[in-house]
């Protein structure tokens, strides 16, 4: 019996290795492309880190400290928390047409994940001393201090939620994957107080980046899950249909709420900016007709959520092709939703309202290519994973010996 277990793990071993390194020339051109963009990211991240300075070699300085990379690592860890989201629809809450998406959720849950921390560590100036002093000296009153103990443990209970519902163990996925979702909804909320208690910012103080980071994750989940499922299936060469067609139309239903919810918020907030201090009386000019508006107006409202919106409704959840144009604007527009919030609340000078000369101008920033480098790293990291987890576990179908193995461990319980 054992001789024989082995030999069905040797065998979907191998087979799993033989996809990997197969495939057609989309799947073989993209994996190349985005192991390139990680390989690259990485050595800019290193070199930048650790020879040139970071200061030096990022576009970032006293007066803009949080930028390009910040922005990042918020794009991918709320994405990730989104997922987590979406996939306990189906697997802990019962909602059977969320199902099919399950297990691909929870993997790009923790890929997403992953890539943010991947970034965020290469732009920090000593990210081995954030590592050691994590636990070695706790700040319990530091948000960032609980933002880091809070994603910890989410990206463990994902792990685990991934390997034990690949093993068919439901009981202990769902258990992990509940703990999941409340480190995760706990950790983004964090990371929204990080800005939002910094009072001497008043773009970002205030309880609306917890909450909006909350709705956006799950806006974000579901655009990203029918993104890459899209994806999954091109790579595999097949045709969605059956409970997939159904589980798309749903998410897609739920992606028009949360979009609209999300128009909501952005609606209110720049009203109520209206009637803000000086700060805020500032970045509104800066972002409806100064230097952001291209950003806010084409990259944000247009292309990430009116026009989404209309191919949305548009699609009636059983165009596919419509519905994979309108996440893939979602996505691309949310990375730049992110940026600007970051820089955004950094633009107006500290020592404005005194007068003082050196500061009576907005502050600027540009990225430099290492910078940008790190920032396609994450996405290349991101893309080579997606694309390695969907030929090493054969798309989310039974692979080859799979079921004689269940026959092996049955007859071992007899």
């Amino acid at each position: 019996m054992e001789d024989r277990k082995r030999s069905v793990f040797i065998s979907v071993l191998k087979d799993a290795l033989n996809r990997v390194f197969s495939g057609g020339p989309f799947y073989l051109s993209f994996l190349s492309l985005f192991g390139i963009l990680f390989i690259a990211g990485v050595t800019s991240g290193i070199y930048s880190i650790f020879i040139a300075g970071s200061r030096h070699a990022y576009g970032t300085y006293r007066e803009i400290p949080l930028a390009l990379l910040i922005a990042t690592y918020i794009f991918f860890v709320v994405t990730s928390t989104g997922l987590c989201l979406v996939s306990s629809i189906g697997h802990i809450f019962g909602v059977q047409d969320f199902m099919p998406i399950a297990k691909r959720a929870i993997l790009l849950s923790v890929i997403t994940i992953m890539s943010g921390f991947l970034v965020i560590g290469l732009e920090l100036e000593n990210p081995f001393r954030m590592a050691i002093y994590l636990f070695a000296s706790p700040n319990f009153s530091s948000n960032i201090w609980w933002m880091g103990v809070l994603y910890s443990f989410e990206v463990v209970f994902l792990i685990v939620e991934f390997i034990f519902i690949m093993r068919n163990n439901h009981k202990v996925s769902e258990a992990a994957g509940l703990l999941g979702i409340f480190f995760g909804v706990a950790a983004i909320s964090n990371l929204g107080g990080v800005f939002a208690m910094l009072q001497g910012r008043e773009y970002w103080y205030g309880p609306y980046l917890p909450i909006f980071f909350i709705a956006s994750a799950l806006m974000m989940g579901c655009a990203v899950i029918i993104f890459f499922t899209v994806i999954a299936y091109w790579i595999k060469g097949d045709t969605i249909d059956g409970p997939m067609t159904s589980s798309l139309k749903i998410v897609g239903k739920l992606t028009i709420l949360m979009l609209a919810v999300i128009m909501f918020f952005t609606i209110w907030r720049m009203v109520a900016m209206t009637v803000g201090g000086t700060e805020k009386l500032l970045v509104l000019d800066a972002l409806v007709k100064g230097p952001y508006a291209f950003n806010f107006w084409v990259l944000e409202v247009t292309l990430g959520m009116i026009v989404p919106f209309v191919l949305l409704l548009w699609s009636k959840g059983r165009r596919i092709g419509i519905m994979f144009i309108a996440v893939a604007l979602m996505i691309f527009s949310t990375f730049f939703v992110r940026l600007d919030m970051v820089v955004a609340g950094e633009i107006v000078p500290q020592y404005w309202e005194m007068g003082v000369k050196e500061f009576s101008q907005l502050h600027t920033y540009a990225p430099t290519w290492k910078e940008i480098l790190v920032a396609l790293g994450g996405v290349g990291f991101c893309g080579a994973a997606f694309m390695l987890g969907e030929k090493l576990f054969n798309g989310f179908r039974e692979a080859p010996g799979v079921e004689e193995a269940k026959i092996g461990k049955a007859d071992s319980e007899l």
